[in-house]
């Protein structure tokens, strides 16, 4: 069976989310959470981002006309009170992101319900308006998370079914993907934990210009993830510059916030594109099993 394509707005033959996760030092935190290192290379190298990053991506949204969605974690907030005012004053959309950057297997149920109902809290007290949208730290998201969303009425943008929105449990999907993450190619801690060295601009630009033309011409949605204390390094800056040069001048892309695509989709398509959210357990009583 051939899959559907999505519909977009009438005018547009597919559509282009730019989002930040404005994680700055807040995984520190949590990775540390026991005891802090006497270590300053791996915080201030993620302080650079709400120092410096942050504004000349934000330069780069102005010059390009586009508005974008930034999932920020509450510790930044509380750490930045300056930042989310920032971004709702000029027409951003902020979402949530956990309060440490913590991750769900280190996480009770409990835990997870706590941190998100923290982060809401602040972001209401910063913004005065609620969000309308939740990203899980490093795209992890188990069954009870994912009801939590539900219950409070988000959108979700942290799994990857698929390359356009959809449903899953009543809960709309706005998906992403690891190729458009610019973390898993310039992400460098130092201290030999890293695999390898930070990607070249050059071929990374190549291919997600590639991964968009392919996108847009099977009319889906091209969600691009970048990190404030990553891509707001000076040829990062100047390879989105290039990027968005290219992809601005089609105009049948529709730029949108991700609250804007999640609206779109429950207006237009919520029952279209609806999967399972059951998460098999076990092979024993499977008719292949071996073990």
């Amino acid at each position: 069976m051939a899959h559907d394509s999505y519909t977009w707005p009438e005018e547009f033959k597919s559509a282009a989310c730019l989002t930040v996760d404005l994680d700055a030092h807040s995984p520190h935190f949590w990775i540390n959470r026991k005891g802090m290192p006497q270590l300053m290379s791996h915080l201030e190298q993620r302080r650079f981002g709400p120092r410096v990053g942050i504004y000349r991506i934000l330069d780069l949204y102005d010059r390009f006309g586009i508005k974008g969605t930034f999932f920020v974690p509450g510790k930044v907030a509380e750490d930045y009170p300056e930042l989310l005012p920032l971004l709702t004053e000029k027409g951003h959309e902020v979402g949530l992101h956990g309060y440490f950057h913590e991750l769900a297997n280190d996480l009770s149920d409990e835990g997870f319900t706590h941190a998100l109902e923290a982060s809401i809290a602040l972001f209401e007290k910063q913004t005065g308006r609620r969000p309308k949208g939740f990203r899980s730290p490093a795209w992890e998201m188990t069954p009870h998370m994912l009801q939590e969303v539900k219950r409070l009425g988000f959108y979700d943008s942290s799994l990857m079914g698929y390359d356009h929105p959809y449903t899953v449990d009543g809960v709309t999907e706005v998906p992403v993907q690891w190729t458009l993450d610019d973390a898993i190619y310039f992400k460098f801690l130092g201290g030999g934990v890293d695999l390898a060295p930070p990607a070249a601009p050059g071929p990374l630009l190549d291919g997600w210009l590639d991964e968009w033309e392919v996108i847009h011409r099977y009319g889906s949605l091209f969600m691009l993830t970048i990190h404030d204390w990553i891509s707001g390094r000076a040829q990062r800056i100047a390879m989105l510059e290039k990027l968005l040069t290219r992809i601005t001048a089609e105009k049948s892309v529709w730029w949108a916030t991700v609250s804007e695509v999640a609206e779109h989709h429950e207006r237009t398509q919520k029952e279209k594109f609806v999967v399972d959210p059951t998460v098999p357990q076990g092979l024993e009583g499977h008719p292949a099993w071996i073990g």
